[in-house]
């Protein structure tokens, strides 16, 4: 099983919207575009992505650059303040998947698949992408197989 998790690019500052309309600025379009080409000939089978302006932009993105067909799945449990195991839970069925979302989500997910509870995040960047595999999904065994920023 292999998870790739996306975080958004970068959106437009905190400002007269509410969070959840902030979209990608000019820049962050780039840097998704950026971690897309690292996805080219993975066997992504699902993007699932935060209903937030700004990872639906960013999803869309990359489904545009990878060609990929599929609708891309917006759910509620992607969204920053979303409790990891909660996400975990999602995964149990689902393998070779991208997930699209937000801090401090995405680097408390990805210490949470890697060491279990009661670890620092991972440090991600805007359009950090991250890549981990394991036979299933089990809590705290998973392998970070790569973190690349654009």
């Amino acid at each position: 099983m292999k998870l790739w998790v996306l975080r958004h690019g970068e959106a437009e500052p905190y400002g007269s919207r509410p969070d959840s309309e902030r979209a990608l600025t000019t820049h962050g379009r780039e840097e998704v575009l950026r971690s897309a080409a690292r996805l080219m000939g993975k066997p992504v089978t699902a993007i699932y992505a935060s209903p937030y302006l700004r990872a639906q932009e960013t999803a869309q993105l990359v489904r545009e650059a990878l060609g990929f067909e599929p609708e891309i799945r917006t759910v509620d449990w992607l969204t920053p303040e979303t409790d990891p195991d909660k996400v975990a839970e999602q995964l149990v069925s689902v393998s070779d998947v991208l997930l699209v979302s937000h801090n401090p989500l995405v680097g408390n997910l990805l210490s949470y698949l890697q060491h279990g509870a009661g670890y620092p995040p991972e440090k991600v960047s805007t359009a950090g992408l991250a890549e981990l595999e394991h036979n299933e999904l089990l809590i705290g065994s998973m392998k970070l197989n790569s973190l690349k920023h654009p």
